[in-house]
């Protein structure tokens, strides 16, 4: 691939942040996992995998698309894509729409209750990219957009509403709650600049001092959510430990930042919670694989 295809490659790479998958991708393969009592057909698990990426890819060039104005005046933002001019808006709209005609793509191959449903799955997605104009909610709406994704999974291996939709409600719920808790942290970096510009956001409404305290509640609340997706599914040991861990991962980050101090912000919010969804999901595929497993 000659140079300009490599660098095309790596900006739409950095577009759509794909490393950033780590974040609901390890949760719908635990939900699918568990569903499937660790033995998804390769069709299934790959149609889950391409559904997750497509979504995501999809949800977040729109979100560079719709960001390009205010990620431009932002100077922690203006390097991005767009605004540098490594990706023209344009591009980035048509990697949006590719995205999600793929994933509903995958929806229908998973069968037509998933396709009826991705519908309103991706606009959720979607939308989210407008919600910080007029409301200081944009975390939890994050949050329940990823949160979908364990439910989704479970739903594409039985293929029908039942009373074991409970379980992957249960961690959905906890997966929202922890995806809102870090964006919180995440979204101090632009308190000042949200308050400057009319945008809405929990550290631009209560200040980051509040705002982390929200944030550690919504953890708190996500482990209990996690807790109960194990108690339900139902795992063990393993997936006690890997929830033991998510807990020490939890404290770390937030004792990573400060009001006064968003520095580490990167290991506090890649590296900590990537590793938290790879722990659990990880601890839960032991639960199911393991014949020690006490489930």
């Amino acid at each position: 691939m000659p140079a300009s295809g490599r660098r095309a490659v790596r900006d739409f790479g950095s577009l759509v942040k794909l490393s950033h998958s780590v974040f609901a991708l390890p949760f719908a393969l635990l939900s699918l996992l568990a569903a499937t009592g660790g033995r998804p057909g390769l069709g299934l698990l790959g149609l889950v995998v391409l559904a997750v990426v497509a979504a995501r890819t999809a949800a977040m060039a729109y979100n560079r698309f719709a960001d390009r104005d205010i990620d431009a005046r932002n100077p922690r933002t203006a390097g991005r894509e767009i605004p540098r001019g490594a990706v023209r808006p344009g591009s980035a709209l048509w990697l949006s729409a590719a995205a999600g005609a793929l994933f509903l793509f995958a929806c229908w191959l998973l069968g037509p209750l998933c396709f009826w449903l991705g519908w309103p799955a991706l606009g959720w997605l979607l939308l989210y990219s407008h919600v910080k104009r007029f409301s200081a909610l944009c975390h939890l709406w994050l949050g329940l957009a990823l949160g979908l994704s364990p439910v989704a999974a479970w739903l594409a291996a039985d293929g029908a509403f039942s009373a074991r939709l409970l379980a992957p409600t249960v961690l959905g719920c906890g997966v929202a709650l922890w995806v809102a808790g870090f964006d919180v942290l995440y979204a101090c970096q632009d308190e000042a600049f949200d308050r400057a510009h009319g945008l809405r956001s929990i550290p631009a409404w209560l200040g980051p001092r509040r705002a982390m305290f929200v944030s550690r509640a919504l953890h708190a609340l996500a482990l209990a959510g996690f807790g109960g997706f194990g108690l339900l599914a139902p795992l063990g040991a393993c997936f006690l430990g890997g929830l033991l861990l998510c807990a020490a991962l939890l404290v770390w980050q937030h004792r990573l930042l400060r009001p006064d101090d968003l520095s580490r912000m990167q290991s506090a919010f890649f590296t900590a919670n990537g590793a938290i969804a790879i722990a659990m999901l990880a601890a839960g595929a032991l639960d199911l694989y393991l014949p020690i497993s006490d489930r």
